[in-house]
């Protein structure tokens, strides 16, 4: 159609100009090169890395909504907060080894509980993309480019959503009855001094790192893997891009 539109405006043109100098192939060639079939819209490529991030996400909350799903990940696995290491080590130094292990199961088992929970933020955080910007990191040079966009401009509102359920996570896992236990106990170790630390500011930060983690994986396997593009427009737009990945025009 865009097509047909230039080539007529093209003869209209030239039956009301005078201008020698004008010449109709010309147009015609720069109209033909205008367009290239085949190649997706942006629109087509927004909805693209939305779907593939929405994939991502699915994948990755329900993987690690499993039991064992931060548990068993080393990658991943929610340890003491930094800040505490030396509460850790200073209690499994006087044989409190179970109460340690007790709270880091508890602390894994909140963000495995909020995992399944995050889907519906995470999803309605990706459909708020824009169109330019999911066709700006299409061809980036980066394999995870949606998932880092995705990481750097939704984090802090995120965050945000995310805080009251890993709290009520740790709530039901226990963690925070675990974390008083081992800080008592520690803060009765002569000298040793005190620690405070925000469980809930700890625990949301790294599981949504484990999650960031994830989509990326699921990101760069529809990236790298055509077999897993499951779908007509992941298969055209990523296709494309496999194709253009020195960069290219969008129509």
């Amino acid at each position: 159609m865009k097509l047909r539109i230039i080539i007529l405006s093209a003869f209209l043109f030239s039956s009301i100009t005078s201008s020698a100098q004008f010449k109709i192939p010309q147009v015609l060639k720069e109209a033909a090169n205008a367009i290239k079939p085949g190649s997706p819209s942006q629109i087509e490529i927004g909805d693209a890395i939305k779907e593939a991030l929405e994939i991502g996400v699915s994948a990755g909350t329900d993987r690690l909504s499993l039991e064992n799903g931060f548990l068993g990940n080393s990658a991943i696995k929610l340890l003491f907060p930094p800040e505490a290491r030396k509460v850790e080590k200073a209690l499994r130094g006087i044989g409190m080894n179970k109460a340690c292990d007790d709270f880091i199961l508890s602390l894994n088992r909140a963000a495995e509980l909020a995992a399944k929970e995050a889907k519906p933020i995470f999803i309605s955080a990706i459909k708020e993309m824009s169109v330019q910007d999911a066709s700006n990191i299409l061809l980036s040079d980066q394999k995870n480019a949606a998932t880092s966009y995705f990481q750097r401009v939704t984090s802090k509102a995120l965050a945000a959503k995310f805080n009251p359920i890993i709290q009520g996570s740790l709530d039901k896992t226990h963690a925070g009855k675990h974390w008083t236990d081992l800080s008592t106990a520690y803060n009765q170790i002569p000298l040793a001094g005190k620690v405070n630390t925000n469980l809930a500011d700890y625990a949301t930060q790294k599981a949504m790192e484990g999650l960031f983690l994830e989509i990326a994986q699921e990101e760069l396997k529809i990236r790298e893997n055509s077999g897993l593009r499951s779908s007509p427009l992941l298969k055209k737009v990523f296709g494309y891009a496999d194709k253009n990945n020195n960069g290219v025009s969008f129509r």
